[in-house]
């Protein structure tokens, strides 16, 4: 594996004592999530294949250019099956390894927070997400009982 840079934004924003925690200018990035169909099966993801004390990490290819942005109370929303359907917040950008090896690690909150199912169609890699086009979260109690799958469908039908 390549040397870790110094890189990490997180540090980089530390804002003095007393001063607001978000200045508001927050950008979101949005991804798809390949091999899960719902947040349930993200969350076994996770369980089985991390250190469930450790860090939630997203790794990607490219760092992104407005990563400070996405540092100060940015979201990564993830894509399932073309709906989004939940949000982790970032709570660090760090470039890791040098020159061809180098890529991202995107740490993220481990609590998956629901959002309203929202269309989203299929692309590559990871895209901004401006916040008037993310969609609004979900009461924790949103769902009851009620499966993923049939609670994205009412939602599409306009039936709930």
């Amino acid at each position: 594996m390549g040397a870790r840079r110094g890189l990490s934004l997180r540090a980089a924003l530390v804002k003095p004592p007393g001063s607001p925690k978000s200045s508001g200018m927050a950008l979101h990035m949005i991804k798809l999530c390949v091999g899960a169909s719902t947040v349930e099966d993200l969350l076994e993801w996770h369980r089985v294949h991390n250190d469930p004390d450790g860090h939630w990490i997203m790794r990607t290819r490219q760092t992104p250019k407005r990563a400070a942005e996405m540092v100060d109370g940015g979201s990564l929303y993830r894509v399932f099956k073309g709906v989004i359907l939940c949000r982790q917040a970032i709570l660090d950008v760090n470039t890791v390894g040098e020159g061809i090896n180098a890529r991202c690690e995107v740490t993220l909150d481990h609590t998956p927070v629901r959002v309203a199912p929202t269309p989203r169609r299929a692309f590559q890699g990871w895209r901004y997400l401006e916040p008037k086009d993310a969609p609004p979260d979900l009461p924790a109690d949103s769902f009851g009982d009620i499966p993923t799958e049939l609670a994205r469908q009412l939602r599409e039908a306009g039936a709930w």
